[in-house]
């Protein structure tokens, strides 16, 4: 029986995400492919005690469970990744079928890698951010970096992240975002080393 894993995440990163991830799994996990169920929490990861009643439940159906939240929430409650992840661990403890993950700043940052196809479908001259994806702050994070792009484009049109990220990496190869996204490499590395038990992305 394939291993099977609760992924929560953001109800529109699910639907954004989910797609490409299974296919990039897919070719990496051969026969060995785990059943990955998104669990919309329909806005951000649940704190405290709700975060770990909520993985409890959780892992009476399924092998393990990931979670999946941006650094950049709209608040301040994360510094940066790590700190997400060292609360999300207090919050559920040693529960060693949890894990816990984080985008830092938020899962935008996974998009800049593809600013070509962002500039593309924005119709949009706006250049892309400098320096590494996962460096963009809580003060001009990934996301507005992109609704940015997108308003000051051709068709001045608001950034949806439900149609407009799936669309930005419709067809582009994950292995663009793992090179330059250390946060997205470790979410991987999680499924594919530490619950499949096949050799680490490097």
């Amino acid at each position: 029986m394939s291993i099977k894993i609760a992924l929560i995440v953001e109800g529109k990163t699910e639907r954004a995400f989910m797609p490409i991830l299974r296919n990039y799994l897919e070719r990496h996990l051969a026969g060995a492919m785990p059943k990955i169920t998104p669990i919309s929490s329909d806005g951000r990861i649940p704190k405290g005690d709700k975060l770990k009643k909520m993985v409890r439940l959780l892992l009476d159906k399924h092998d393990h469970v990931i979670a999946l939240t941006d650094v950049y929430t709209g608040t301040r409650d994360f510094s940066d990744a790590e700190e997400a992840m060292q609360k999300m661990r207090q919050w559920v403890g040693s529960e060693l079928r949890f894990h816990p993950h984080a985008a830092q700043h938020d899962f935008e940052a996974w998009l800049i890698p593809y600013w070509d196809r962002i500039q593309q479908i924005a119709k949009s001259d706006v250049p892309a951010p400098p320096g590494a994806p996962e460096s963009v702050n809580h003060d001009n994070p990934p996301s507005k970096r992109i609704i940015q792009a997108f308003q000051r484009g051709e068709l001045r049109k608001d950034y949806k992240k439900t149609v407009d990220a799936a669309n930005i990496l419709k067809d582009q190869n994950l292995q663009v975002a793992i090179d330059q996204c250390t946060c997205l490499k470790a979410l991987l590395n999680t499924i594919i080393h530490t619950i499949c038990g096949k050799p680490p992305l490097t």
